[in-house]
C-alpha cells in the first residue's frame, strides 16, 4: 500500500540515527565554545583588575569626569 519495505525502514532508521549524532556534536561544540569564553573572561578579568591596568582606567575615567564641556 504505501511501500514500507524493508529497505526503506532500514533508510528511515540510518537517517534518523545521523540527525541525532549531528546533534550531539553541536552540543559539545557549544560545550567548548562555553567553556573557552569562560577562560577568555577569566584572563580578562586578571588583566582589567591588576595594578597598572586597574591605575590606568581610573585615570581615564577620572580625566573622563573633570572635563569641561
Amino acid at each position: 500500500m504505501w511501500g514500507w519495505t524493508r529497505e526503506r525502514i532500514d533508510r528511515v532508521v540510518r537517517r534518523a540515527r545521523s540527525q541525532d549524532a549531528q546533534a550531539g556534536m553541536s552540543t559539545a561544540e557549544y560545550a567548548v565554545g562555553t567553556i573557552a569564553a569562560a577562560g577568555f573572561a577569566a584572563v580578562l578579568y586578571k588583566i582589567v583588575t591588576s595594578g597598572p591596568v586597574s591605575t590606568a582606567m581610573r585615570g581615564l575615567i577620572e580625566r573622563a569626569l573633570d572635563a569641561g564641556f
